[in-house]
């Protein structure tokens, strides 16, 4: 998950430049079918997770001294304690009924000095792959969510050219170790994002913003192929945070760099936005739980990257609903509703021809929402500030993804608790001039 403030301010400021350049006409989408299929067997229904937002026992870290630093509104403490806790979280998603869970490896929990690789760390992640796929999922591994070492930072992080082949070290040992297990790949999450976390904590600065994503690419490119060696038939992406009114300038520059390079395409999905959500979308950056929610806006963002990437595999490495401290939103939206109507509208993304192959909810567990502890997305709450016991409470959207993994899918007659946006900036070219409909 990330903690994308300018993003989505990039995102209002182009908003208006969305509305002007919607072409003349659009080809009229097919009547809205009266029954959903569901989306099959091999549909790879999934949570996700991070290191350093749930681990604990943080070693030293990029991350780890921005709150040292005072960056940070919530201190880290130990976060939801994972590294103590994993068997009983991967327990409660195997209860779900997935079949995937998506975890980072920490380089700074493996490689805690230049050079010294920590047979402890390592065996942590040995035992939590163990589990994964003792419990009948498939690991999808992150390579980098974020955090660097803290011996990097010494050197410059991503500001430094070196910093590339001191990263291929790492992943290249990552991938040797793991690859026997068949994971999916995650090479960087959210790499527009990383770089943008990193100039506003002043780890990069301003003027390298373009080094550090032409040398994300060189990373990503070169491990590509070195998982490709070792893992015939790899599956590998690089996740975008979608970005309503600017997915193109935002992440499409990054994407060019490494579009030869996926073999399948990951999309992050969380907010929406329209023409009377615009200024809203300025005022909350640090209030996720205000900002608007349009599940159908998970349809418009498959559609983009199936135009832009025809016939490739499209997966949704995260998507889900914050809260303010685990209380209930204010326009009375559940966890439950905003799954089910997302799913909805996957379903009808598949059944219109996108080759959309899976789905992860982000997160199993409340974390550490990148300095805060206030924003809430897990499926089970965690009360880190107030509960000693850190204990897993079910939402809602337990029982609801339950349901959802055991059918694959809503049901057949299912209709959204909310009604389409009628022009949505998700994509303002397909949803204003053809909006998405549900039959009456």
């Amino acid at each position: 998950m990330r903690f994308r403030l300018r993003g989505l301010g990039l995102a209002a400021v182009a908003a208006a430049t969305a509305l002007t350049c919607l072409p003349g006409s659009a080809a009229a989408r097919p009547e809205p079918p009266v029954q959903v299929a569901p989306l099959g067997p091999d549909f790879m229904w999934g949570v996700a997770a991070s290191g350093y937002q749930s681990e604990g026992h943080a070693p030293d870290s990029n991350w780890s001294r921005y709150v040292a630093a005072g960056k940070t509104e919530d201190p880290y403490r130990d976060s939801v304690d994972f590294s103590s806790r994993y068997a009983s979280d991967i327990d409660l998603a195997a209860g779900l009924g997935v079949k995937v869970y998506r975890i980072s490896i920490e380089w700074a929990r493996v490689q805690p000095e230049p050079g010294v690789w920590s047979a402890e760390g390592f065996r942590f992640y040995d035992n939590v792959i163990a589990k994964i796929t003792a419990a009948g999922m498939r690991p999808m591994i992150t390579l980098d969510h974020w955090v660097f070492p803290g011996w990097e930072v010494d050197r410059g992080g991503w500001h430094n050219p070196g910093m590339v082949e001191d990263w291929l070290a790492n992943a290249r040992t990552v991938v040797d170790r793991y690859a026997r297990v068949d994971p999916l790949w995650v090479t960087f999450n959210e790499p527009t994002f990383y770089g943008l976390n990193e100039l506003r904590h002043g780890g990069l600065p301003a003027t390298d913003v373009p080094g550090m994503q032409d040398r994300l690419a060189q990373a990503h490119n070169a491990i590509y192929d070195h998982i490709h060696q070792v893992q015939p038939g790899a599956m590998v992406t690089s996740n975008v945070a979608y970005i309503p009114a600017g997915e193109d300038a935002i992440n499409k520059p990054f994407i060019d760099k490494i579009a030869a390079r996926l073999d399948y395409v990951g999309i992050d999905y969380y907010y929406g936005m329209s023409p009377d959500t615009i200024t809203s979308m300025g005022q909350n950056l640090t209030q996720l739980w205000k900002n608007p929610l349009q599940p159908e806006g998970i349809y418009y963002a498959l559609q983009h990257y199936s135009r832009q990437f025809p016939g490739k595999p499209l997966y949704i490495v995260e998507n889900g609903m914050p809260t303010e401290n685990g209380k209930p939103r204010a326009d009375g939206y559940t966890r439950g509703d905003d799954l089910r109507d997302t799913i909805y509208w996957i379903q009808r993304a598949k059944a219109d021809g996108m080759n959309v192959i899976g789905y992860n909810y982000w997160s199993l567990t409340d974390n550490y929402e990148w300095g805060s502890y206030t924003p809430r997305f897990g499926l089970f709450t965690v009360d880190v500030l107030t509960d000693p016991s850190l204990t897993r409470q079910p939402t809602d959207a337990v029982a609801a993804y339950t349901d959802i993994t055991h059918a694959d899918g809503v049901p057949a007659d299912y209709r959204p608790t909310r009604a389409p946006q009628p022009c949505s900036l998700v994509d303002a070219a397909a949803s204003c001039l053809d909006p998405l409909t549900v039959p009456r």
